[in-house]
């Protein structure tokens, strides 16, 4: 099944601690059906500093970065009234486009 939620997207979380919040996509990794939305799930890993490694700029100590939420409990933003919509796909001149299902405008 091909995601069609893609980085960069404006989506809002459905289910889950952070529901009713928007942000933007980071990265989608499809493989395991997670999307990692800005400033969303954060999770605390702690790390220990590594002299060796070639970016010696890696900090040591409790780094907080976002965790991944299921792609099945985030919705696209429709781009006309903000609110959640579901994504179909329509060829227009021989394209696959995506297109909110609610208002039925094209998602660029």
């Amino acid at each position: 099944m091909p995601a069609r939620i893609k980085s960069d997207d404006e989506v809002v979380v459905i289910s889950g601690k952070d529901r009713g919040k928007k942000g933007r996509v980071l990265r989608v990794d499809p493989k395991h059906e997670r999307v990692f939305v800005e400033g969303l799930n954060m999770i605390k890993r702690h790390q220990k500093a590594n002299p060796m490694s070639p970016t010696s700029q890696q900090t040591s100590g409790v780094i907080e970065k976002e965790g991944g939420i299921h792609i099945s409990n985030v919705a696209l933003v429709d781009p006309k009234d903000g609110r959640p919509t579901r994504v179909g796909v329509e060829l227009v001149d021989g394209r696959r486009v995506r297109v909110a299902r609610r208002s039925g405008t094209r998602i660029d």
